[in-house]
């Protein structure tokens, strides 16, 4: 999760998103390329690349921990958790 509505959009390949919404039950969402899915600000999810996959994501507002370098905790493996 974090506090920025992100856009999402495939431009070869396919990721899967588990996006996680209050009061409902886990929605899955499959994004092929040409198609672009928006999530809201402070939506938890997660993507899965269900083959070799180019995006492009947009942040609004841009993402800091990504300009500051403080992203460290998105590249640790589940074993390092």
């Amino acid at each position: 999760t974090h506090p920025n509505e992100q856009a999402v959009c495939i431009l070869s390949g396919s990721l899967k998103f588990v996006l996680y919404e209050p009061g409902t039950a886990p929605r899955e969402v499959v994004v092929t390329p040409g198609e672009i899915l928006i999530i809201a600000a402070d939506i938890p999810h997660e993507a899965f690349a269900l083959e070799d996959t180019i995006d492009m994501d947009i942040f609004a507002p841009p993402r800091q921990d990504w300009i500051s370098g403080d992203d460290a905790y998105l590249r640790q493996t589940q074993e390092e958790k």
